[in-house]
């Protein structure tokens, strides 16, 4: 049974959640919090196996939280809570910001609920799940990527929605097959998308296309 905190500012949101989690079979909240002062008290005395973590509440917000906790488990000597930090907003500077303090996922609060099931099983079990997402490669690429390119112009490119959209689901991981089922086409025209995409942003392979994207700030 997979433990699960949740610490959400909005009681609907949090009774929504609770609800939806309870039908999954193989998931309980053991503990909420409705501010991120009282989330410092609950989280640690409830030791979840996954957090579900509101970014913004009032007193303090998702990403204090989360520096909180990260820093009193470094001080103890402890693993982090597996964390998954939900929100409305589509924000890739929040999502860096979130990993780089440890959190192991990032949702949108309008995903599906089998998406969200899959993300804290996925959390749980030691993965990452993050929308919009960023691989282990991509986030290793981006560290490497950020000091080279501080003084650089900012750089423009124009995709197609559709484009943008397959782009987004690229940095996620999916291969062409995946992204076609995601998207409701076929396999042969996600892969006229790629060669799109590439070639406007002028790399060879799918991975550079992805750094090369948060470089330029498409994502």
């Amino acid at each position: 049974m997979i433990r699960i905190c949740i610490v959400e500012d909005q009681t609907l949101v949090r009774q929504g959640l609770r609800s939806m989690l309870a039908l999954a079979g193989d998931m309980t909240v053991v503990a909420e919090a409705e501010n991120g002062e009282q989330a410092l008290v609950t989280v640690p005395d409830a030791c979840p196996d996954v957090l579900l973590l509101d970014y913004r509440m009032p007193r303090l917000d998702g990403l204090g939280v989360l520096r909180a906790l990260a820093e009193r488990a470094q001080a103890h000597g402890t693993p982090l809570v597996p964390t998954l930090i939900l929100t409305t907003f589509d924000d890739d500077e929040l999502l860096l910001s979130a990993v780089q303090l440890g959190a192991k996922g990032y949702l949108l609060k309008d995903v599906d609920l089998p998406v969200l099931l899959q993300a804290i099983r996925t959390v749980a079990g030691g993965g990452r799940w993050l929308q919009p997402t960023l691989t282990d490669q991509v986030q290793r690429g981006l560290d490497e990527l950020r000091p080279q390119r501080e003084d650089e112009t900012e750089i423009r490119i124009l995709l197609t929605s559709r484009e943008q959209e397959v782009l987004r689901l690229i940095a996620g991981g999916f291969n062409n097959r995946e992204i076609a089922g995601l998207t409701t086409t076929t396999e042969g025209t996600i892969k006229g998308y790629v060669s799109n995409i590439l070639s406007k942003l002028g790399v060879r392979d799918r991975t550079r296309a992805v750094l090369k994207a948060v470089e330029c700030r498409l994502l």
